[in-house]
């Protein structure tokens, strides 16, 4: 198990919200949320009020943190874990990401603040485990068909504090052409999260599709097409794509760096 206390005392930063503002939410056992400082995403799988909670991360690791008002966040929103009032009744729906599924459902006007990924494959993955949470917030995902003109889509959309834009990016790391663009973004009401991943197949565990790890292309070869060849198929992109996209069916089929990013933009998009 690992110890996270080196977080508690900068718990909730830049947030000078009283504890009693915080909504409370028992600790359900297999209630999915993630903690603020660390973004540590986990299911619960013990919790003592007022001194511990322990998160189960979709790898299996246990991370144990001090549960402050507000350092837990669920769906995105910052809560007080409580005890819980009765044994978890087995009749409890989730969505796809995790979260308790809410009811009834109610319609939510789409909020002026957008989430943008780079492609269309970006943004069924997404909707296919992230769509009932997003829709619960009125939040609307856009590809943006690559990041070559990002700095002039950001310009154009004109990002304010009720008018927040989190941005998706694949292959995210240094040195990468994906990295150097979005360095140059230096807008409070922005946030640029990405993955390691060349592709956002590359996000969703290889196991889910039958392999026992994505095929590593030459570099003068298109990524999907040396990948399709790899697996001995000849499917075109689009309708391997549907048969990866099948294989999904919730947050524990994907990866974790996407799932932490895909939580960060949520939290940031909807703070307003």
């Amino acid at each position: 198990m690992s110890h996270t206390d080196r977080w508690a005392s900068k718990d909730v930063i830049g947030d000078d919200r009283r504890e009693s503002d915080y909504p409370e939410v028992g600790a359900e056992t297999g209630l999915r949320l993630m903690h603020r400082p660390s973004r540590t995403v986990g299911v619960v799988v013990s919790f003592t009020a007022g001194q511990r909670v322990v998160l189960q991360d979709e790898g299996g690791d246990l991370h144990d943190f001090r549960p402050h008002p507000g350092v837990l966040l669920l769906n995105g929103k910052p809560i007080e874990l409580v005890a819980p009032a009765e044994p978890v009744s087995p009749t409890v729906q989730r969505t796809a990401s995790g979260s308790v599924r809410a009811t009834p459902a109610r319609a939510v006007t789409a909020k002026a603040s957008r989430i943008w990924v780079e492609g269309i494959h970006d943004a069924e993955l997404i909707e296919k485990i992230w769509g009932d949470d997003l829709r619960g917030e009125g939040v609307v995902v856009e590809p943006l068909h690559g990041v070559d003109q990002l700095l002039e889509r950001i310009a154009e959309f004109r990002p304010g504090r009720q008018r927040r834009l989190g941005v998706l990016v694949d292959h995210l790391i240094g040195g990468s052409k994906e990295f150097r663009i979005a360095a140059r973004v230096a807008d409070p009401n922005v946030l640029i999260v990405g993955h390691p991943y060349v592709d956002i197949w590359q996000a969703i565990k290889p196991q889910t599709i039958g392999i026992k790890q994505w095929p590593r292309v030459e570099r003068d070869t298109a990524w999907k097409e040396g990948v399709i060849a790899a697996v001995g198929r000849q499917d075109d992109p689009g309708v391997f794509w549907r048969l990866i996209l099948d294989r999904v069916s919730s947050y524990r089929d994907v990866e974790t760096p996407l799932i932490n990013s895909i939580e960060q933009l949520i939290d940031f998009v909807t703070a307003t």
